[in-house]
């Protein structure tokens, strides 16, 4: 065989996160020798979790990171998630440098499963008030699709995956094919009550999750087993508890025989070819050896996360494409946006003090969005939706040591119940929020490093202070008091939500894909990590990105048998 000819597959995808993880057993199950690339070292499922079964004095530094190590991970370290037990899952600064043009937090977690090892696992379906939000206030382009478009793909998704959840019969959240759901706490759900007897389009509910509150057949066949409600997700679930690329797609893919994992490969760029008027493979650089290695595949998705999706595609240029793959609109790059995590309010309750919890819980409550859905109500556009979390204080003294310390621990006094509700805003996509290549700064690989230049406008400052008004007012309502408004100053970026680039819509001229995810101007590429989205709704958005993925996987071999591709 020629060295073209071991290179040769008939799909490959760029990057195992959440999305191409379901890239890749899409295509796996329907046959295809598929190439999955990641820049990252290799994670395998159980074996490379070496701190998930670690108790708090197992850790060196007891959960804490050294500040030397610390100032290595400076972007990182902003994140929530960033511990002793978790930071060999998330990227050091100097692996992906980038510019920011404006403060900007890039969370980056280079290996195989990506960030999957590390998502909050909030899963909500999208409804036709998010997929017609731009239509009907005329920021960003229109969506190509509709609820009805997906939902088959919801469902299928969800099956696989694990969905924990109530059927609430909210018109804003629609229902899914779920699980048994976790249940709010006593002062959730009193919460809960007053709210909708004072708003009644407001609904507190218990947040769906993708973690296994019982596993069904689906979920054994590729080894995972039901969650044990440790709270431990960011560490790796040796049972496969929660759903991740690691326990779940990536096992079913290497069940069909027909996947080829290469680790450690960086993706430079798409090669196009100018005869063939269309995509042939991709361009890697080694990151053991620093040599480039070329691979060549029919179908190429790129599911490398939104900003590295972006560069990718940008850094894709031939003389049919000079501004980027597929780019003869000049807007990839451009429009993007994320969520907002700024707005936290807390409380506190002293009714119900003969109760408290008990045991854990991987998920919140969960306030859906009630601002702007039937018409436009404010002076900002869109929304936000809401986690609740409400738990009874411990008041011992923790500044002791030895005899006492012990004593203290083991006989807890509680005091009242603390409340903290965060918001999760949408923001709007804007020509302003965009990625450029620099053009004289490289990485490491000789790959120019990212431009960013995304932030807050006027809209975010007013959709805060409403949450913080509104939510004054439900705590009230509820008899909470000491309540207090947090602007966390959370940069965009940094809960890992960006979103836009290289968005899907009707017309070529305004967007970059078409409704199966398709570039407009290269037809064998196909794009449905979080760079794909034409807005960013006020739900999570891993579910609609693993819904894309696989419905675009769908239309792309029926594409393969039309010879289409």
């Amino acid at each position: 065989m020629t060295s073209k000819d071991k290179h040769t597959f008939d799909a490959i995808v760029i990057g195992s996160g959440i999305s191409g993880g379901w890239s890749a057993k899409e295509l796996t199950e329907k046959g295809l020798k598929t190439l999955l690339l990641d820049r990252g070292r290799d994670v395998k499922h159980v074996i490379d979790y070496p701190t998930t079964l670690a108790n708090p004095w197992d850790l060196p530094h007891r959960g804490q990171v050294p500040v030397e190590l610390k100032k290595e991970y400076k972007t990182a370290s902003k994140n929530y998630i960033f511990s002793e037990a978790t930071a060999h899952f998330l990227t050091k600064d100097g692996e992906q440098p980038y510019i920011q043009d404006k403060p900007y937090d890039w969370i980056q977690a280079y290996q195989v499963g990506g960030r999957s090892l590390l998502w909050g696992r909030h899963t909500q379906r999208w409804s036709d008030f998010d997929f017609t939000g731009p239509e009907r206030d005329g920021f960003a382009v229109d969506w190509p699709i509709r609820y009805k478009d997906i939902a088959p793909w919801y469902s299928y998704v969800e099956k696989f995956v694990g969905i924990s959840g109530n059927k609430d019969g909210l018109e804003t959240l629609p229902d899914g094919d779920f699980i048994k759901p976790y249940e709010l706490s006593c002062v959730e759900k009193h919460f809960g009550k007053v709210v909708n007897q004072k708003y009644p389009d407001r609904h507190v509910i218990i947040a769906r999750t993708a973690n296994l509150s019982q596993a069904d057949k689906i979920h054994t066949s590729v080894g995972r087993s039901q969650c044990q409600n440790r709270n431990l997700c960011e560490r790796g679930c040796p049972y496969g508890g929660y759903f991740s690329s690691n326990s779940a797609t990536l096992p079913a893919a290497y069940n069909t025989g027909n996947l080829t994992l290469k680790p450690h490969s960086v993706a430079h760029s798409i090669i196009y070819d100018e005869h063939k008027k269309k995509a042939v493979g991709v361009r890697v650089v080694n990151a053991l050896t620093n040599e480039m290695e070329e691979y060549f595949a029919s179908i190429i998705f790129v599911n490398a996360s939104p900003l590295a999706t972006n560069l990718i595609l940008l850094n894709s240029t031939s003389s049919r494409f000079p501004n980027g793959l597929g780019n003869d609109s000049g807007i990839l790059g451009t429009h993007l946006a994320f969520h907002s995590y700024r707005g936290r309010i807390t409380a506190e309750y002293d009714g119900d003090l003969d109760y408290t919890t008990a045991g854990k819980r991987p998920t919140s409550g969960y306030i859906p969005r009630f601002r702007n859905v039937y018409k436009q109500e404010t002076d900002f556009l869109r929304g936000y939706a809401s986690n609740l979390s409400a738990s009874r204080i411990v008041e011992n003294a923790s500044d002791l040591v030895g005899e006492s310390l012990k004593n203290s621990l083991l006989n807890q006094k509680l005091g009242n119940w603390h409340i903290n509700v965060g918001m999760m805003g949408e923001t709007i996509p804007k020509a302003q929020s965009f990625v450029r290549l620099d053009a004289q700064k490289k990485d490491k690989y000789g790959i120019p490093q990212l431009r960013v230049s995304i932030g807050y406008d006027e809209n975010d400052e007013k959709m805060l202070k409403d949450f913080h008004q509104q939510f004054t007012e439900m705590y009230s309502a509820a008899g909470f008091h000491n309540i207090q408004p947090i602007d966390t100053k959370r940069l965009p970026g940094n809960e890992n939500h960006e979103m836009g680039g290289v968005r899907m819509g009707r017309d070529p001229k305004t967007s970059m894909l078409n409704a199966f995810n398709q570039l407009h101007h290269c037809k064998n590429v196909f794009v449905t990590d979080g760079s794909c989205m034409t807005s960013t709704s006020t739900q999570n958005p891993s579910l609609t990105y693993m819904a894309l993925t696989a419905r675009a996987v769908d239309y792309a071999m029926k594409e393969r048998k039309k010879l289409n591709l």
